[in-house]
């Protein structure tokens, strides 16, 4: 019985760990998150008449990302406005974000 009770729990254990690393390899790898939000980040930013000139999303943890974004615009846009018009897309928990004015 000891060597089945032994066989039983080395597979609960398994189990367990490959639930484990699943779940936080992406993390710990530092994985791009999917493109499904980078189009997202970048239609909510272009929807205003500007261009991302650069973006780099990552995953903090659990359904938080952090971001680098570079924009470049002709409006006087401070990167607050961006800030208001990213709230929306719940996952992005740490933004840095770059405001280039382009020459009209």
């Amino acid at each position: 019985m000891d060597p089945a009770a032994g066989i039983v729990g080395a597979f609960v254990i398994a189990s367990w760990s490959y639930g484990l690393i699943r779940d936080t390899g992406s993390i710990l790898l530092d994985m791009t998150p999917g493109a499904g939000t980078a189009d997202r980040v970048r239609c909510e930013i272009e929807l205003a008449g500007d261009k991302v000139v650069d973006l780099h999303l990552w995953r903090l943890g659990p359904g938080h990302l952090g971001g680098i974004i570079a924009i470049a615009t002709n409006a006087d846009r401070v990167p607050a406005f961006y800030r208001d018009r990213l709230a929306r897309i719940p996952a992005l928990s740490h933004l840095t974000i770059e405001v280039n004015r382009e020459a009209a």
